[in-house]
């Protein structure tokens, strides 16, 4: 590549940031970052009808908490700034304007209400009415193509409204290029004449879009499938321009668990996992949709997941720091096909990510949700947290996992009880009191050999004493090691719990 990669992410600010944008940004920060280009963020506002209030803060630090900031964008090295589109809108005419004065594009004057009608006179003779070759010069559409000199600018002054509509060409096979879906032909004679500008003095996003990446000196366009059948409408606008065309690359959609379909917030609610990375509120309604911040996933998991939605590395490898992402994504290994939205999957990284924490970090972070462990020592609380996170996914997991370190059992799980109290384990469970009471060196070590090696002595079989001691310590058969357990708490708050257990049977 001759000349330096620049990439741009261009969201729309009209709510919040689906996952599927998300994954837009990585794949274009991910293959900025492996040909050491640039990442630029630009916001498509020019639709001001749909601009929702704090979108645009929204993607910037859902951008930030991925760890995939942009280089370039609002408020940030703007070298080729602005990168609102709404402050650029001066820029557009006078490309409209160039395009009409090449003959290349033209002035269209038609009512909604004239074009409705022409489009149900097309469906009750069978057909689909397109606005191109066969009819723009036939005299039955009001344009500049029809129209004098003189007509054109009266309807001008008077204030009428218009559109620029482009005008695509007729009997040509447009040869089309894309790096993950290889080549493509087009017939233009398919092709309907779009509008590029309105007389509102805001351009579509057709035209704004290609001005700006050509402005913006943009290399490669990596952005969803939902644009490809705009790639032969681009195309033709840069070669219009006499502009070279930036390298294209349409993403596959990221499709339902049940792999039919596009994955929508609907599909969230419904299966009970979030689709945005952030929490968010809707300004105008104040319904709060789910975060996978706020959900408990860990940024690396979220980026992790999302780039295997589309791509693979060719390996069995599946776990990938951003760094190790850089050093191996290829847009030749993303796949045309759609990807498959999996939440087991999800958890699964974020289960494997949890590992890999620091067990103080995420004892602080269990210690901030839980009002119960305000005053225990964060320390302890980092002990707990490394005896029992693997069997975690998530932080608001760990109190289910580890009360039993904290609190003391105030009743016991019925089936348990049923299956770990048995004729006799009163006496057993009295026997345990006096060992512990005389393990003198509180070790994990020597209560293993004192209580494990009476038991082998006496001939005992181990459930019958194992089981009722978990039991007594935890309230139910689950947890860590119980002699881990019995160490934590200490001496006097074991024998305390056994006491109690017995003081049942």
């Amino acid at each position: 590549m001759s000349k330096k990669v620049r990439v741009r992410f261009a969201p729309s600010p009209t709510g919040p940031l689906h996952i599927g944008g998300v994954r837009t940004a990585l794949f274009n920060y991910l293959f900025a970052k492996k040909h050491n280009g640039d990442f630029v963020l630009r916001i498509e506002d020019t639709d001001q009808n749909r601009y929702v209030e704090g979108a645009e803060d929204y993607i910037v630090k859902s951008l930030n908490w991925c760890g995939i900031p942009f280089d370039e964008g609002p408020g940030k090295n703007e070298k080729f700034g602005p990168y609102r589109q709404s402050e650029r809108k001066h820029l557009y005419k006078q490309y409209a304007d160039q395009l009409i004065a090449e003959g290349k594009a033209y002035y269209a004057f038609d009512t909604s209400e004239e074009l409705d009608a022409h489009r149900k006179q097309h469906e009750a003779e069978g057909k689909t009415f397109i606005y191109n070759w066969h009819n723009r010069e036939k005299g039955r559409l009001v344009n500049s193509l029809v129209l004098s000199e003189e007509e054109i600018q009266a309807k001008i002054n008077a204030g009428e409204d218009f559109v620029v509509r482009f005008k695509s060409p007729q009997d040509e096979t447009l040869q089309l290029k894309d790096i993950i879906r290889g080549d493509i032909s087009i017939d233009t004679n398919i092709l309907d004449d779009k509008i590029l500008f309105k007389s509102d003095g805001m351009p579509t996003y057709h035209l704004a879009n290609i001005v700006d990446d050509h402005l913006m000196e943009i290399t490669h366009v990596i952005r969803g499938e939902e644009w490809l059948p705009s790639l032969a409408l681009h195309k033709l606008l840069y070669d219009a321009f006499g502009w070279d065309a930036p390298e294209f690359a349409h993403l596959p959609l990221i499709l339902k668990p049940t792999g039919k379909g596009k994955l929508s917030k609907r599909d969230g609610d419904k299966l009970g996992f979030p689709v945005f990375p952030l929490a968010w509120t809707d300004p105008k309604t104040n319904e709060v949709s789910r975060g996978y911040k706020e959900d408990g996933y860990f940024a690396e998991a979220v980026v992790n997941f999302l780039a295997f939605l589309g791509w693979n590395p060719g390996t069995e490898q599946e776990i990938f720091s951003l760094e190790q992402l850089v050093n191996d994504f290829d847009l030749a290994r993303v796949n045309k096909a759609g990807a498959r939205f999996d939440p087991d999957k999800t958890k699964w990284f974020n289960h494997h990510y949890m590992q890999q924490q620091l067990d103080l970090e995420l004892a602080t972070e269990f210690q901030a949700k839980n009002i119960l462990l305000k005053d225990i020592d964060v320390n302890y609380i980092a002990l707990v947290v490394g005896l029992i996170k693997e069997r975690a996914t998530f932080v608001s997991d760990f109190w289910e996992l580890s009360h039993f370190f904290f609190v003391s059992p105030t009743d016991y799980d019925e089936k348990a009880s049923k299956k770990a109290l048995k004729e006799g384990t009163d006496d057993i469970l009295n026997k345990v009191i006096e060992l512990v009471n005389s393990t003198e060196d509180f070790t994990v070590e020597n209560l293993q050999t004192n209580i494990k090696g009476w038991i082998t002595d006496n001939e005992i079989g181990f459930g019958k004493v194992m089981m009722p001691l978990r039991l007594a310590l935890v309230g139910a058969l689950q947890g860590p090691d119980v002699f881990d357990i019995m160490y934590m708490i200490g001496k006097d708050e074991t024998v305390k719990r056994i006491a109690a257990l017995v003081e049942t049977i």
